[in-house]
């Protein structure tokens, strides 16, 4: 038995002589497993239309099945190229409908966590932007330094992408011996290679004439369309959820928000480099600000007994017993949470009946609203330009299928 699929674009007019091309979901320029249906009369796209849906993984849909802390491992697993961000965001959100104060160690610790994602992922959209554009050594020097948060990310969790870090309350451990002095070494040393790359292509020529006034968005448009993260800012809006809705002391860092001006794939890129340089100044602060204490709350609720307490103390290994097995259990009500992603807001919606598992857990994510812009910013531009426009948006499918 045959099956026979027909594919048709919506307003499609290919009685014209125009051209129906796939790009993807098997092709490199679209940066994971996303199929760009493309409508073209000679170079030039007519109409485009993403197809999502080859990485579904129903996270939002599993994590009613699991208890609140077993979720923890799904969040990295949505955007790999940035694991830590989204583990804190989901316990942040839990948190604030149990209305928990975590330590003042823990806070900071998430900041770490959190802006060493950030460059962790504005170098993975470096790297792979640059070899779109032509440009290969930038790629090498930029997975060069992802390698040294790959092996931060191990000696903290013991997992370079599925990190699961975050536990409500704190985190899975303290942070090991020497951690932050090889975090330190990064800040550093990092701006260095950073100032390299910049020299390689902020002002090379080809770079200029693939990015400048390629995918140009004007600010109000952005906005209306739910641009929001660096995509936002590179259309001249000056809105940073650290700065607008500061969380975890935010608004106490010294950092500035880059904004561009065009609002085209050049601008995208000089906004996300000039993010990587605040995030080691935040990065600088915060390493100087960590304080000692413990990293976990201590409320028998969310947090385990240490284990020579649930070894002597009969009372503490029942405690540690019936939240291993129970779970930790969530007040009756919902909760919605947003962080600075490093492509947007990101922000997590729980909804909790007073048991052991959410009722609902909804994310939002930065990438599936910048993704549904693609059609208006590559329509009318030739196909090489599509991929730098792609690029610019810096999607990641994982939290779009999910």
């Amino acid at each position: 038995m045959s099956v026979k699929q027909t594919i048709e674009l919506p307003q499609g007019n290919l009685d014209s002589g125009n051209m129906l091309v796939n790009i993807g979901p098997q092709h490199p320029a679209t940066h994971g497993v996303l199929r760009l249906l493309c409508e073209l009369d000679g170079e030039t796209i007519v109409q485009i239309d993403p197809d999502i849906g080859y990485l579904h993984s129903s996270f939002e849909k599993l994590g009613e099945f699991r208890t609140w802390n077993q979720i923890v491992p799904l969040t990295d697993r949505m955007d790999y190229l940035a694991p830590l961000m989204y583990n804190c965001v989901y316990v942040m959100a839990v948190e604030k409908l149990m209305d928990l104060k975590v330590t003042e160690r823990c806070k900071v610790v998430r900041v770490l966590c959190m802006e060493m994602e950030r460059i962790f992922s504005h170098l993975l959209w470096l790297g792979t932007t640059a070899i779109d554009v032509g440009a290969f050594t930038p790629f090498l020097y930029a997975f060069q330094e992802r390698e040294r948060i790959y092996k931060l990310h191990e000696a903290f969790t013991g997992a370079r992408i599925t990190t699961s870090a975050t536990r409500i309350g704190g985190m899975m451990a303290d942070l090991p011996e020497g951690w932050t002095d090889q975090l330190r070494n990064f800040v550093e040393t990092f701006p260095e290679t950073l100032d390299e790359i910049d020299s390689l292509l902020t002002r090379n020529g080809i770079h200029l004439g693939r990015t400048q006034g390629i995918g140009t968005i004007s600010g109000s448009d952005a906005v209306n369309a739910g641009f929001t993260g660096p995509n936002l800012r590179a259309s001249g809006i000056d809105y940073d959820l650290r700065k607008d809705r500061p969380y975890y002391d935010y608004e106490t860092y010294t950092f500035e928000v880059p904004i561009g001006k065009n609002g085209d794939c050049y601008d995208r890129y000089l906004v996300r480099m000039e993010e990587m340089r605040q995030s080691l100044k935040i990065l600088d602060q915060a390493l100087r600000r960590l304080p000692g204490g413990p990293i976990n709350v201590d409320d028998p609720r969310v947090s385990l007994p240490s284990k020579t307490d649930c070894m002597n103390d009969m009372e503490s290994m029942i405690h540690h017993f019936k939240i291993v097995t129970e779970g930790v259990r969530v007040p009756p009500g919902d909760c919605y949470f947003a962080i600075e992603g490093s492509k947007g807001e990101l922000g997590m919606y729980v909804v909790s009946d007073g048991g052991e598992k959410p009722v609902r857990w909804r994310v939002r994510p930065p990438s599936f609203v910048n993704l549904s812009v693609l059609p208006q910013l590559a329509e009318g531009h030739q196909v090489s330009d599509l991929i730098m426009i792609n690029a610019s948006l810096d999607i990641v499918l994982g939290e779009i299928d999910r």
